[in-house]
């Protein structure tokens, strides 16, 4: 069984396990599905036609994003794992608590893009490292607060030492 929901209105409970039926919030879910191959689809239901693709899809967040009929829509699933651990008040569990970015290499700080306070998300620009010739942006490895910069604009950096402490 999955929970999936488009926003915090819509939720469904899709049951997939047995083999030839599927089940939306404990109906049967009658359906004719075509795959066209490179993530499209085209799906009949109730009378109805759908162009479905799927632009991508995050198994490790269970992040699915279609077009149905040229809509985007988001979906989130969560499985009975997810929803039990949301039970027991520990649904961010598994997320990651980054509590500072460190270099990954010596070298030299030519950029700093970010300012204590600031709040940024995974895959922002920090800083701009200069090693061995070659500028290295380094961005949030998760979304958060900049707490604080621990080096200065031209400052040399070793491999380890840390350069953004995060709230």
């Amino acid at each position: 069984m999955l929970q999936i929901s488009t926003g915090p209105e819509q939720l469904w409970e899709v049951d997939y396990r047995a083999a030839d039926t599927i089940t939306l919030n404990g109906q049967p879910f009658a359906w004719d599905m075509a795959d066209l191959g490179e993530g499209r689809f085209h799906v009949l239901h109730e009378g109805r036609s759908y162009n479905a693709e799927v632009v991508s899809t995050d198994y490790a967040t269970k992040n699915i994003v279609l077009k149905i009929n040229g809509q985007r829509v988001e979906l989130n699933a969560k499985d009975r794992f997810d929803l039990l651990l949301e039970r027991l008040g520990m649904s961010n569990a598994a997320a990651t608590k980054v509590n500072e970015l460190k270099a990954p290499m010596p070298g030299l700080i030519v950029d700093i893009r970010v300012t204590p306070g600031q709040t940024v998300q995974k895959g922002d620009p920090l800083l701009v490292l200069e090693a061995m010739k070659m500028e290295n942006i380094l961005k949030a490895p998760a979304d958060g607060t900049i707490a604080g910069l621990k080096v200065n604009l031209r400052d040399n950096v070793q491999k380890g030492q840390v350069l953004v402490q995060f709230a």
